[in-house]
């Protein structure tokens, strides 16, 4: 089974903000990232999912309680039913949790850590030159404003 934690090891005041929900944290600036938001939108018609910006202050310090650096987002992290996933496993979460037909590429989860990692660490570190950076900020319709867990 892949490693994923338990919401329980943050601190309360975040598993009260995240109330439950389904959610992905994603690097707000990264062209991947925000790519890998979008595909979700699109395709999460059950509207399971909530969204944060890495970059946002619960983003920060959702990043800071998981003793991950906050100022290079090199993963996105997806929360599915109270397990908070990262690297490749988070990917394979938020697939499996759309159901067909894309539920098939949650098996990503399962490939070998001296696979999977080599190759998820060299696309994480040379995202923004690979992919750029996203120059402008998509603006959200209401309905999908509404979604976003940080939206202030």
């Amino acid at each position: 089974m892949p490693n994923a934690l338990s919401v329980d090891v943050l601190p309360l005041d975040l598993r009260k903000e995240l109330a439950g929900h389904d959610v992905i944290v994603f690097d707000g600036v990264c062209a991947l990232c925000s790519g890998f938001f979008r595909f979700i939108v699109a395709r999460d018609r059950a509207r399971r999912f909530r969204f944060v910006r890495a970059q946002s202050d619960l983003g920060t310090r959702l990043y800071a309680a998981l003793g991950l650096p906050t100022e290079e987002f090199e993963t996105n992290l997806v929360i599915v039913d109270g397990r908070i996933h990262q690297h490749l496993d988070a990917f394979g979460a938020a697939m499996r949790a759309l159901g067909w037909p894309w539920k098939v590429l949650g098996a990503a989860s399962w490939l070998p850590d001296v696979i999977a990692k080599p190759i998820y660490f060299a696309i994480a570190h040379n995202r923004y030159r690979m992919f750029g950076r996203t120059e402008s900020c998509m603006m959200p319709t209401p309905e999908l404003r509404a979604r976003f867990l940080d939206a202030t």
